[in-house]
């Protein structure tokens, strides 16, 4: 159903005015890519059924991500507010960025081990990678671009042809295809090699100093009900307690299901590469660690569907939170931020 809905949208397509269409090339020879279940991990929601992962689509998946052209007026792209060094999240921006100067009202998480969530979004509002580019395309804050005008400009460019052929069999760039080709790009992004990572499989530069062990031995008893290893999420929605901006009065999932109980609750993000992705929480508003950690100690908003595991807190001393966070930093993931099969090409 899911492929047939993107079928669909193509047929209306129509020729509307924009800017001269940015610069193209191709790196030479393209990434070696595959798609493996890391030791110990579940297995993944999405596993590439009717959509084999291939160097071909990876490489157009890539290149679409980088475009501008997915956007109205070829000034944005998915990794515009998606950056690589910052494990795919948008350092140091509370709000995404979209196009004529517009801000979104979230912040932009990261992107990696997308096969394994069932749901997208800070409030779950998609339910496949496939149909995930289809939000932030159409949002009118931030690509606002219609998915058939895409493909237009897409199929006149010899370049973007001759990549559908070799990805797909046809050089005629289509809705579905389009959106294959990012989930190949986005699902391949696996990151698994941080030195908590190499910590659980024990290798030598694996080692934990005093404060890190503590501060992981901390993070189970405090923080594991929910970001639960070893992807440091348990997909779940839940109210963290976030006092709600009063500007953007932003209700989480309770807009997605229409339900009171899930006013102002929103996707446990995953704490891997969190060093990283700066700022915090669904709106942006910390800065930093410290702050978060005592948003949780001594900040917590009363609310009648607050998560019980936050009823009264976590209460931290300093040199506690001080550990905390030094285990937090070993979640980030050097290669993956470093890794040039998944930078512009």
């Amino acid at each position: 159903m899911i492929l047939l809905f993107l079928c669909c949208m193509v047929f209306c397509l129509h020729w509307l005015g924009c800017k001269v269409d940015p610069s193209f090339d191709v790196s030479p020879g393209g990434a070696d890519v595959s798609f493996y279940i890391p030791e110990g991990w579940p297995e993944p929601v999405y596993r590439f059924e009717d959509n084999p992962l291939t160097k071909d689509g990876f490489e157009l998946g890539r290149k679409l991500f980088f475009d501008p052209r997915l956007s109205r007026d070829n000034s944005v792209s998915c990794g515009t507010c998606h950056q690589q060094f910052a494990a795919f999240a948008n350092l140091d921006h509370p709000q995404s960025h979209g196009i004529d100067g517009k801000f979104g009202i979230r912040n932009a998480q990261g992107l990696f081990n997308l096969n394994w969530h069932p749901d997208m979004f800070w409030d779950g509002s998609v339910d496949h990678i496939l149909t995930q580019p289809l939000r932030p395309i159409t949002d009118p804050v931030e690509m606002d671009e219609k998915p058939e005008r895409i493909v237009e400009k897409l199929n006149s460019n010899a370049m973007y042809r001759n990549m559908f052929k070799r990805a797909f069999g046809s050089e005629t760039a289509t809705v579905e295809n389009t959106f294959k080709a990012l989930a190949q790009f986005m699902g391949a992004m696996i990151s698994d090699n941080s030195k908590y990572d190499k910590h659980m499989r024990g290798e030598n530069d694996g080692s934990l100093t005093v404060a890190e062990s503590n501060g992981l031995n901390l993070f189970r008893t405090h923080c594991a009900s929910c970001h639960k290893e070893p992807l440091f999420t348990d997909f779940s929605f839940r109210n963290n307690g976030l006092p709600p901006d009063p500007v953007f009065n932003d209700k989480g999932r309770g807009i997605v299901t229409g339900k009171d109980e899930d006013n102002y609750r929103f996707k446990v993000p995953s704490l891997r590469n969190v060093g990283v992705t700066r700022p915090y929480m669904h709106d942006g508003r910390f800065e930093t660690l410290e702050q978060v950690l005592e948003h949780y100690d001594n900040g917590i908003h009363n609310a009648p569907n607050l998560d019980p595991f936050l009823t009264n807190g976590i209460a931290l001393t300093e040199n506690e939170k001080k550990d905390i966070i030094s285990f937090l930093h070993t979640l980030t993931d050097h290669t993956f931020i470093k890794d040039s099969r998944f930078a512009e090409p």
